[in-house]
């Protein structure tokens, strides 16, 4: 199906976005995380499309066609708060549902606690629920792919990133999906991180992470939204064999008594860390058949 940009007023921003599927159907919202765009949802939107939803996928704060926010606000809780803002600006209903990858499952938990009543649905992948992966995460093999998280927080790192035609996001890239052929895909990611605002910007997630200092007292319900249960019914998605987010860290049974009843955790084989774009058929297969379940 046909992917339309747009551009939509949402919680003191511009968002640029793309969708597809009938206005008038139940909304899919889909959100991309780092280093991603909403162009790598362009195989599930068509999907999602052609089962009735009004899919739209976002470009997340900071990213380029939506605006730099005047106050550098990152936190995942500020994300959270953009996504139940759009599902309001898009005349959205309790029908909805709300899938995340990476960054963006981190505001789809948080939504999803948030506002539980907006979503009917919720899809994750590739980030578990951070209390669900607590003590899993600070394992030393965890913490060697996690070296990158640290390095953003160095004032070097915008550099580094800008060097060589970001050939960092494509070293990146490589490590967490070994052997996808992102080419076409870090083509669009470079383009929405192309400006220094937007940079710094995407980096700025990982900053709010570590230091309490960039998240604001205002946002403390959202902020603690993040850490609360799910309580719809939810899809967790890992990739086999994720070079970022290791497939031991998805403890079926942890990561399920984090969510409401009816959820599932699928593994999906010869996939990385970027499986929507890897395994688009069994992804799409598994999420279109979840969301339009009763």
């Amino acid at each position: 199906m046909e992917l339309r940009p747009g551009t939509i007023e949402a919680n003191g921003l511009r968002f640029g976005f793309l969708e597809t599927g009938p206005p008038q159907g139940p909304l899919a919202l889909c959100l991309h995380g780092f280093p991603d765009s909403a162009w790598s949802w362009r195989h599930l939107l068509a999907d999602l499309g052609g089962a009735g939803f009004h899919a739209v996928a976002p470009f997340m704060r900071g990213y380029h066609p939506t605006e730099v926010p005047a106050r550098p606000l990152y936190q995942s809780g500020a994300l959270a708060a953009d996504a139940c803002a759009l599902h309001q600006a898009l005349g959205a209903d309790g029908r909805a549902v709300l899938v995340g990858h990476d960054w963006g499952a981190l505001a789809t938990y948080g939504a999803a606690s948030l506002a539980p009543e907006r979503w009917r649905r919720v899809v994750a992948m590739a980030v578990p629920p951070p209390p669900a992966v607590a003590a899993a995460f600070l394992s030393y093999r965890q913490l060697r792919r996690s070296w990158y998280m640290f390095f953003f927080q160095m004032p070097l790192a915008e550099a580094a990133l800008a060097m060589d035609d970001m050939g960092f996001l494509d070293q990146l890239w490589a490590e967490w999906s070994p052997g996808y052929d992102a080419g076409r895909d870090l083509a669009r990611v470079k383009d929405c991180l192309r400006g220094p605002a937007n940079l710094e910007a995407a980096l700025g997630y990982y900053r709010a992470l570590f230091d309490p200092g960039r998240q604001v007292p205002e946002l403390a319900r959202e902020q603690a939204a993040t850490q609360a249960p799910t309580p719809q019914p939810t899809l967790y998605l890992h990739g086999a064999d994720d070079g970022c987010m290791g497939v031991e860290l998805v403890e079926e049974e942890t990561v399920l008594g984090h969510f409401g009843p009816g959820s599932r955790v699928e593994v999906v084989p010869e996939s990385g860390h970027f499986l929507h774009l890897e395994q688009p058929e069994t992804v799409d297969g598994l999420v279109v058949g979840f969301v339009t379940g009763p």
